[in-house]
């Protein structure tokens, strides 16, 4: 596709954090570790820019991260947020799990419901496809676990539900590939090789974690 360059979309989500306030708490003392090391990690890639929600949890996350890099500017949006990106209806599901998965969501509020859609709409808008211009792009997003989800799911072309079931540990790393003229791509998901083993699979369903 002429005049437009791959897209290296690096996703996060925040490290460890307390659950104080409405809106959850800072980092916890092994959260600020992860974030350190998935910086380092990320120290040698070329990544220009770190988006992150406005929670206190992901910006923290970020602004460790970019401590760690070399001249990325690092700004908050509200694409980045923690939001549920959309509401399957029953008969979208596997009967089999329809009634687990609509339980598993029945706690978001009215208003989570409400602005969700739209904000995935504009999460997958601002930062998947090949960018314009003849230059790649490197680019990462601290967020939460359902837009990591929700971004997996659009790359692969899974239908609208599924990004239920894809789960994102603390800190871990999933990046995806959008090249002009090629199937975008996953290269990595929920990757937690920058951790030790005390600090892996933290915020993570203890029956889940490998």
């Amino acid at each position: 596709m002429p005049g437009t360059a791959t897209r290296y979309l690096y996703l996060a989500r925040h490290g460890e954090a307390t659950s104080d306030g409405p809106d959850g708490g800072g980092l916890t003392a092994a959260g600020r570790r992860q974030a350190v090391l998935l910086g380092r990690r990320l120290a040698d890639r070329p990544i220009t820019a770190v988006h992150h929600g406005p929670l206190p949890r992901a910006a923290q996350t970020a602004r460790l991260i970019g401590e760690q890099l070399r001249g990325a500017a690092v700004s908050a949006c509200e694409e980045a947020d923690d939001y549920v990106p959309c509401l399957p209806a029953a008969d979208e599901l596997p009967t089999d799990s329809a009634e687990f998965l609509l339980q598993f969501l029945s706690g978001a509020s009215a208003e989570e419901l409400a602005r969700g859609p739209e904000l995935a709409r504009r999460a997958v808008e601002r930062f998947t496809g090949p960018v314009p211009g003849g230059e790649e792009r490197h680019e990462l997003v601290v967020t939460h676990a359902f837009l990591v989800g929700w971004l997996v799911r659009h790359t692969l072309d899974a239908p609208r539900w599924r990004w239920l079931g894809l789960n994102a540990a603390n800190a871990a790393l999933t990046v995806l590939r959008f090249t002009p003229g090629r199937p975008s791509s996953v290269l990595l998901l929920n990757d937690q090789g920058h951790l030790p083993e005390d600090l892996r699979w933290t915020g993570f369903p203890p029956e889940l974690r490998i």
